[in-house]
């Protein structure tokens, strides 16, 4: 018999995308299914299918908005009345929205898209963890993604609430690491979903990347499974990014993915655009590089080993990472580069200061 057999996984955004993965993950290894959805028949018929495919024993759908005010507390009422245990919780719900914070985007929106991916998230994990730790037993998963450390322009409010999921996850991986209950981010680029269309960013350059979601939901499940902390699915490409983030200017970072967020060009501009961009990427290169000496050398051994291994991860996969995120680069990237390069020289003067940025 399957070890799992007899849980139960409540998964939120289930009726697509990842979400939809998650759940034939679960259902595959013998879990019984909560799925959470607003009110359509999609879930419902998700559920038959389980069903037949996997021989689910117990589906339940509950039809909920979460974007709704108590929505995540009257899922959780419906669940206790109906007596299941939650062994696995997966939040997964969550929206985007494209364009200008200031000019482009309709409040009501954001309004919703707040309380869908932060305060419903929250007051999931907030209830369910309870439980879970009650029994010390149970594991989490939130999904986050690889916004959630970089700044991101043209997304602006998506991004902020993605670092919050983020930075709320990994709070908690501290406060439960002395118990059996666990907790995971999942941090995946662009993926094939229906996000982009959603978020009214169907044309955006990024779009040109996305990642299969079968492949995302299997790196998150297995992460969730061994109880790590966080996943970023895809490979070394994904994994540069993650190390960029972490090391390079933030002006640099905004730059970047206001050009990855901004409008595909036509043929004739990306085509004269190329050589500019690898000019602009070796710049950056370079100063990334002045930075990541400066403070290597003022800092500990132990801050030494680090960033040679980010160093390592960085000349493995520099090319690549270049080659995509930077091959149509606009002027605005030109703007933050000239501005980073006078702020790189002034840090090489004052030594101290860099090293607290860089390791920062």
């Amino acid at each position: 018999m399957n070890p799992e057999t007899g849980k139960t996984a409540l998964i939120t955004g289930a009726s697509s995308g990842i979400g939809q993965e998650l759940a034939k993950l679960f259902a595959q290894d013998g879990y019984d299914l909560v799925l959470v959805g607003r009110s359509d028949d999609k879930l419902d018929r998700l559920g038959e299918v389980f069903k037949s495919n996997y021989g689910t024993q117990q589906v339940t759908v509950i039809h909920k908005d979460l974007a709704q005010e108590d929505a995540a507390q009257d899922v959780y009422d419906q669940i206790k009345a109906k007596g299941i245990t939650v062994n696995v919780l997966v939040n997964d719900a969550g929206v985007g929205l494209y364009g200008l914070f200031a000019t482009d985007t309709d409040w009501e929106r954001e309004k919703s898209m707040i309380h869908l991916n932060v305060l419903s998230l929250t007051q999931m994990t907030k209830l369910f963890l309870y439980d879970m730790l009650a029994r010390n037993e149970g594991k989490i998963l939130n999904l986050a993604s690889l916004l959630s450390i970089t700044p991101t322009p043209l997304m602006a409010v998506y991004a902020g609430t993605k670092a919050y999921v983020y930075n709320f996850t990994q709070s908690l991986v501290n406060e439960l690491k002395d118990t059996n209950v666990s907790i995971t981010a999942l941090l995946p680029n662009a993926t094939d979903t229906d996000f982009f269309n959603k978020a009214d960013a169907e044309n955006t350059k990024v779009t040109d990347e996305l990642q299969d979601p079968v492949m995302v939901a299997k790196a998150g499940y297995d992460a969730l499974m061994a109880g790590k902390p966080k996943i970023v699915p895809g490979g070394i490409k994904n994994k540069s990014y993650e190390v960029m983030a972490y090391v390079a200017p933030q002006e640099t970072l905004a730059a970047l993915m206001r050009d990855k967020m901004s409008q595909k060009p036509e043929p004739e501009e990306k085509e004269a655009s190329i050589s500019l961009a690898w000019g602009i990427g070796f710049g950056i290169a370079v100063i990334a590089g002045i930075a990541l000496t400066i403070g290597y050398k003022n800092t500990s051994d132990f801050q030494k080993a680090r960033y040679r291994y980010k160093a390592k991860s960085i000349g493995d996969s520099l090319s690549d990472t270049l080659s995509s995120a930077l091959n149509t680069a606009v002027s605005s990237i030109v703007d933050a580069y000239q501005t980073t390069k006078e702020k790189a020289q002034k840090l090489a003067d004052k030594g101290e200061e860099v090293e607290e940025e860089v390791v920062a």
